[in-house]
């Protein structure tokens, strides 16, 4: 399969890329609160509050760790863009495919590779 000049890759795919890392921070900031170590006032919050509080704070933080993981993934992404290595498998060196790119540019492996070909 023929891939595209990396020009035109670039112009297709780093305004997605960059756009996403975008709102991963600005949902990352948004929540920081929420993922903040619970206060276990006694006084001031009863056990059910408490355990809702630790439960918000669980969710967050395991939202937050899904943020990071897409965020490390587009900045891989961003590197092999600039590298000239965007879209090409980072085991066999072949083109990955639009489509594969399209629906997840982030993807590092072409089809075969991924499946353990």
């Amino acid at each position: 399969m023929t891939a595209p000049d990396d020009d035109a890759l670039r112009r297709e795919f780093e305004p997605r890329l960059r756009a996403e890392l975008a709102e991963l921070r600005q949902s990352s900031a948004g929540t920081a609160a929420d993922r903040a170590p619970v206060t276990l006032d006694q006084q001031s919050v009863g056990r059910l509050s408490r355990i809702d509080a630790l439960q918000v704070q669980a969710m967050a933080k395991a939202a937050e760790a899904r943020r990071l993981g897409r965020r490390t993934r587009i900045e891989a992404a961003l590197r092999r863009m600039d590298e000239g290595e965007f879209g090409f498998c980072t085991r066999c060196g072949d083109f990955i495919g639009l489509g594969r790119l399209r629906i997840d540019p982030t993807t590092a492996l072409c089809l075969d590779c991924a499946s353990g070909s």
